[in-house]
């Protein structure tokens, strides 16, 4: 599997009050090989992620890319909504804004957010994202088999609890019946060992 096959498994949603910054990241991401979906709201991007994914979703998200700067939920409110969400936490969420505030760029990633990128965005920085989508995906297929796991654990569990008293009680003894033949091999040991070790006296003569 090619790169460009690879990354197109990942899916970017893209969220910008702007138009023409919406349509630039998007063509961006779609050049990288990315699945891109775009919203020009906060709101309307927690909207998508936290409806059911079989309604609406046709595949996972594995990245929000907002601006900050942004009328009602701005990119920074949206971020820290993603990472107080315990379904949606586990989500790479990338800043991007036209002003180069310092404070602003420290406060967005103390609270969680992977990049920064200065406007206009650059094919460069797309280059950055790969990563942080291919670690949270591995991360999200070892949760997976972990819950596979856990439920098949739970399953087996719930069907030892469904055992009949009489089943049970036939387990519990099952074990016990080797201890059983060890003790009648033991036995039959000791009498074979006593019919080889007794004394014979047909050879001892007999004095008058």
């Amino acid at each position: 599997m090619g790169v460009a096959a690879a990354d197109s498994e990942f899916h970017v949603l893209a969220v910008d009050d702007s138009i023409i910054d919406r349509k630039l990241i998007e063509r961006l991401l779609k050049t990288s090989s990315y699945q891109v979906t775009t919203v020009d709201s906060g709101s309307k991007a927690l909207e998508f992620l936290t409806t059911n994914p079989n309604n609406h979703q046709e595949v996972e998200v594995n990245l929000v890319i907002t601006d900050y700067c942004m009328p009602g939920m701005t990119g920074y409110d949206l971020l820290k909504k993603i990472k107080e969400s315990s379904s949606l936490r586990n989500i790479p969420v990338v800043i991007m804004s036209s002003e180069n505030v310092p404070s602003r760029i420290s406060r967005c990633l103390e609270e969680g957010a992977e990049e920064f990128f200065l406007k206009p965005v650059q094919l460069s920085d797309l280059n950055k994202l790969r990563p942080h989508m291919l670690k949270t995906k591995i991360k999200h297929q070892k949760q997976q088999v972990q819950g596979e796991a856990k439920q098949e654990e739970e399953e087996e569990e719930e069907e030892e609890e469904e055992k009949s008293p009489a089943q049970q009680e036939q387990q519990q003894r099952q074990p016990q019946q080797p201890d059983n033949n060890k003790r009648k091999a033991a036995m039959e040991e000791g009498l074979s060992t006593d019919r080889t070790t007794r004394p014979r006296y047909n050879d001892i003569a007999t004095v008058v």
